[in-house]
């Protein structure tokens, strides 16, 4: 509805990153416990920096030039890039792959009931196709969920170690086409803000 209405101005107040397998489902149900909602599909990622996620959607447009006229007759779509950045906090065989690429299978255990891990980075790049969701909440009443169901890292920050603050893995994340006529990304949103009809 138009006009200035403060009930719909949103606050990510707290939120999850989840990875899983390439077109892993959206949960559409919204229980008591949402980190079930997601189910055994999804790992969570945990805990992430007070920066959150930054959403980024960037399209390119190329102008159609004319003799007859020093402006554009028309544009092109060229490019878009739909991205999520953010930073994790959490080191172990879920998020340290997801920034380095591989998996977690690429982690190896000295010997049974040893504390001793090995890691190997890959040598070149590794294709690493993932589905990504989001979810954060704003009080108790409204829930918004993300989902990605194809994309892969392409960009990571530097790890600075350092004695007064936590090691973070930055990473960004792309979304890729997962087809023809599929969408690029999903919104599913417990919002009683919105003014749509209901689905026959």
């Amino acid at each position: 509805m138009a006009g200035n209405n403060s009930s719909e101005i949103r606050v990510a107040g707290t939120g999850r990153i989840l990875v899983g397998n390439l077109n892993a489902p959206l949960p559409e149900a919204f229980s008591d416990t949402p980190a079930a909602d997601w189910g055994s599909e999804w790992t969570d990622l945990g805990y992430t920096s007070t920066d959150g996620v930054t959403f980024s959607k960037k399209d390119k447009l190329d102008p159609v030039e004319t003799w007859q006229s020093i402006s554009p007759a028309r544009f092109v779509y060229a490019d878009r890039d739909l991205t999520l950045k953010f930073s994790m906090l959490q080191f172990n065989e879920d998020t340290l792959p997801f920034f380095l690429g591989g998996s977690g299978s690429d982690i190896r255990r000295g010997s049974a009931g040893s504390d001793i891990v090995q890691f190997d980075v890959p040598d070149g790049p590794t294709f690493d196709e993932r589905a990504l969701g989001l979810e954060f909440t704003d009080g108790t009443a409204v829930t918004y969920r993300f989902v990605i169901p194809r994309g892969q890292v392409t960009a990571t920050d530097d790890i600075k170690l350092a004695r007064k603050a936590a090691a973070m893995l930055g990473v960004t994340f792309t979304a890729l086409s997962p087809g023809d006529g599929q969408a690029l990304a999903t919104f599913v949103m417990k919002d009683a803000a919105y003014a749509v009809p209901t689905e026959a």
